[in-house]
């Protein structure tokens, strides 16, 4: 029974980000997250069935939080453009404020099984739906060309963003995430332009 309003339920959530992020999902047991979250072991099974139930609805929280923020942020910006950059600017800043979640988002759920990755990208639909949204309203705008195929550019701007995000994890990020927001955007947007 998940109750997420409940502040335990938070609690243990962003444990289990600190610990999996340490250890390792295979690595990190439930006894961890429980003593990370100062709850005890019983309290972790109140909320979540069981360790893979913990990491899909980790994601689900996180990313949920970060799509309603997208969502109100890009409302304010003029046009397709403007709001694809706000899209990446976001979502470097999200995982660059977060160490211990990029580490989660990149490496650690890339590892799991097949139905666990089925839950995952059914939560990442929403964030697709709004690069969609960006791609049509630059088409309608006159900002991008209309021969685009939209399911291919959601997958090669999606596929930037997390590659470059996955590589400034790797590389333990030694470098400036976020410096590199402009420069992405501009190969994106040079790549779309109707020019």
């Amino acid at each position: 029974m998940k109750t997420k309003n409940k502040p335990k339920f938070q609690q243990i959530i962003d444990a289990a980000v600190i610990v999996i992020a340490e250890n390792g999902y295979h690595a990190s047991q439930v006894s961890k997250i429980a003593k990370q979250a100062g709850v005890a072991d019983g309290t972790i099974y109140l909320y979540f069935k069981n360790k893979e139930d913990i990491l899909v609805s980790l994601f689900q929280e996180k990313m949920g939080q970060f799509i309603e923020r997208i969502e109100e942020e890009i409302k304010a910006e003029q046009n397709a453009v403007e709001k694809l950059r706000t899209l990446i600017s976001m979502h470097y800043k999200q995982l660059a404020a977060d160490h211990d979640l990029a580490i989660v988002t990149q490496v650690e759920l890339r590892q799991s099984n097949k139905e666990l990755r089925l839950k995952i990208n059914h939560v990442l639909k929403k964030y697709l739906v709004i690069v969609d949204e960006i791609i049509a309203d630059g088409v309608k705008e006159g900002l991008f060309r209309s021969d685009l195929n939209t399911r291919l550019v959601r997958q090669m701007i999606f596929g930037t963003l997390d590659e470059t995000v996955t590589n400034w994890v790797m590389k333990d990020q030694k470098y400036d995430l976020v410096s590199q927001v402009d420069e992405v955007h501009s190969l994106i947007v040079y790549g779309l332009n109707k020019n």
